[in-house]
């Protein structure tokens, strides 16, 4: 765990624009365990296989069945689930507690000890989970891929009970995200922008990757047709759609269609300038920057029939990448 003893980490400060959860290990039961019941105002609401009337008893019952794999270090799972403050009216403390056991469940961790504790310091509702990741027969519950499952569960709930969901990523505030959460929202930015400068899928790529991004393309077997894409930042990697619905390869194609529309319409000489002001627009703004700028600067559309095709999309860059490789083998 990051910081604190048994990494406890206190949810964000400012309220919250959509459930959230935060997924960590750790390997004292005893820091954990002390730092979530005795916060003030803290309240059990549910345990599974540990007793709850002393902070004492619920370590040493954690400690107990740790010992089935005394190999595994971080032995302690702990989870903050956070909730926007407009649901606040629909979480009693019944609920509360079944929607982590819900939440539980849908994570795969499962046949274990856990321990419930609500917390009253911030203005938001919110919940912590301490759980043994040492299960009832000795074997380990696997953290891999947690963090992006996390980001799955709470949205797939978020429908299911209708909780607040923020109308956009826009409105997230970047400074209190951590893990996946983080990485996923860098992406969104990153892709955001770029989209704004890009003609073409060359453009684009170059553009991420000067920022540490890579895209990957996911091709239907045995063909050169694009199903999908990714995007990949350090070790995390993310497929377009699960970052935004526009963010599918579908979607950045018709984007980067509509930016090489507008650039045409422009007079050769005034490109550049569009250019430098579009760099500092993100998607969403750059139709309205391009309609202003025309009004602004009135040009004469002449036909653009006979100008030739630039070879733009992804299937000819690649087709002419691999051409390349093949003279070179001559």
């Amino acid at each position: 765990m990051s910081s604190g003893p048994g990494g406890d980490q206190p949810p964000p400060a400012n309220p919250l624009p959509q459930m959230i959860g935060k997924v960590m290990t750790g390997k004292s039961f005893s820091g954990c365990v002390r730092y979530v019941v005795q916060k003030e105002g803290a309240r059990v609401l549910a345990a599974e296989g540990i007793r709850t009337d002393s902070v004492s008893a619920m370590v040493a019952d954690f400690h107990l069945q740790r010992q089935l794999n005394p190999e595994l270090g971080k032995a302690v799972g702990h989870i903050a689930l956070s909730w926007s403050i407009h649901d606040k009216e629909k979480l009693s403390e019944e609920v509360m507690a079944e929607r982590a056991r819900e939440y539980l469940e849908k994570m795969g961790i499962k046949d274990t000890q856990y321990l419930v504790v609500e917390h009253r310091d911030r203005e938001h509702p919110h919940l912590h989970i301490v759980y043994n990741r040492v299960d009832y027969h000795g074997k380990t519950i696997p953290d891999k891929l947690q963090r992006r499952r996390n980001a799955q569960v709470c949205r797939e709930m978020t429908e299911r009970h209708g909780y607040y969901l923020a109308p956009g990523k826009e409105q997230v505030n970047r400074q209190h995200l951590t893990g996946a959460d983080k990485t996923k929202y860098a992406l969104h930015d990153a892709i955001s922008s770029a989209l704004g400068k890009a003609t073409s899928w060359q453009e684009l790529e170059a553009l991420l990757q000067q920022k540490g991004i890579t895209l990957h393309y996911k091709y239907r077997s045995g063909t050169e047709q694009v199903q999908g894409i990714s995007f990949r930042q350090g070790e995390i990697s993310f497929k377009g759609s699960a970052i935004s619905r526009n963010f599918s390869y579908k979607g950045i194609s018709k984007q980067l269609e509509r930016n090489r529309q507008q650039e045409a319409l422009l007079a050769p000489e005034m490109r550049p300038q569009l250019r430098h002001q579009a760099s500092q627009t993100t998607v969403p703004e750059r139709a309205a920057f391009t309609e202003a700028f025309l009004a602004r600067h009135p040009i004469s559309l002449a036909p653009t029939q006979g100008q030739p095709e630039e070879a733009l999309n992804h299937h000819h860059f690649r087709k002419k990448k691999r051409r390349k490789k093949k003279r070179r083998h001559l």
